[in-house]
C-alpha cells in the first residue's frame, strides 16, 4: 500500500505549540497504516520560533512537493513574515494545491488563505484574528475546529489538538482517534475553567494585543502594499 505523507510546515517566528501539538498527535498514525508524517521547510537548519528555541525541519521543500496532506502552524509575526517570502509561499500553493487535505492551526489559515487556497471555504483562526481571515476571501467561523470538504482549521494554539484528532478520525477512524487520544492523554481540565469571553471582552484583550503589534505587522509587509492594506486598512 503507498504510503500517504503528511507534511507539517516549518517557518521562522512561527509558534512551537501549534506545530508539536497536532504532530504529536498525528505521528502516532504511522503506527495504524501506511503515512508518513514528516516536518518540511525552505532549508533543513534551524529555524527561531517564537519562545526562542529552534525547530528543524526534516525535509525540504523540493523532497516533499505533493504531500497528501499539508498542514500549517500559525504564531503571531511568523505567517506575516511566511505570506512576505515568495519562496515560501510558491511552495504552500503548489502543494495545497495538489494535497487532498489541508489543515491549519491558529494563523497557520492566514497564510493557507493568502496563498488563494481559502476562497469562499468557511475557516477559523485565532479569535484576534478572524477579520483578517475574512479580508483574505475566507468565510471566518468561530469554533475550536471548522471542516469544509478537504479543509480542517483550527483556532487557536490548543485547538490544534482538537483539529488533529478530527483530522485522525477522517483519515482512519473514530476507534483510532479514541485510541491516539488516550495514547497522548488529551482529556484536558484548566485549572481556570474554559476561557470567560466576557472577562476576555470586558478586558479588551483583542484590541490592545493587536494595538501593540499592527505597525511592526505592517513594516513587515512594506514590500507588499495591497496585501498590507487588505490586511492592515
Amino acid at each position: 500500500m503507498q504510503q500517504r505523507q503528511i507534511a507539517f510546515l516549518i517557518y521562522p517566528d512561527m509558534t512551537p505549540l501549534d506545530l508539536i501539538g497536532p504532530l504529536q498527535v498525528v505521528k502516532n498514525l504511522e503506527s495504524f497504516g501506511a503515512f508518513d508524517v514528516v516536518t518540511v521547510g525552505e532549508r533543513l537548519e534551524p529555524v527561531p520560533t517564537d519562545v526562542g528555541i529552534g525547530m528543524q525541519p526534516e525535509r525540504t521543500f523540493e523532497q516533499v512537493p505533493e504531500p497528501f496532506a499539508l498542514v500549517i502552524p500559525g504564531g503571531l509575526a511568523g505567517p506575516i513574515k511566511a505570506i512576505a517570502n515568495d519562496r515560501l509561499m510558491a511552495y504552500v500553493r503548489s502543494a495545497g494545491r495538489a494535497a487532498e487535505v489541508l489543515g491549519s492551526v491558529c494563523t497557520g489559515s492566514i497564510i493557507l488563505a493568502a496563498a488563494g487556497l481559502l476562497e469562499g471555504r468557511s475557516a477559523t483562526t485565532h479569535w484576534t484574528f478572524l477579520e483578517h481571515l475574512g479580508r483574505l476571501g475566507a468565510v471566518p467561523v468561530r469554533k475550536r475546529w471548522v471542516e469544509d470538504g478537504n479543509v480542517i482549521t483550527a483556532a487557536g494554539v490548543s485547538a490544534g489538538i482538537d483539529m488533529a484528532i478530527a483530522l485522525v478520525a477522517r483519515l482512519a477512524g473514530n476507534d483510532v482517534a479514541r485510541t491516539i487520544q488516550a495514547i497522548v492523554e488529551y482529556d484536558p481540565e484548566p485549572p481556570l475553567g474554559p476561557i470567560d469571553w466576557r472577562w476576555v471582552e470586558d478586558a479588551k484583550v483583542g484590541p490592545t494585543l493587536l494595538e501593540s503589534v499592527t505597525p511592526a505587522l505592517r513594516e513587515i509587509l512594506a514590500g507588499k502594499p495591497e496585501l498590507a492594506k487588505k490586511l492592515f486598512p
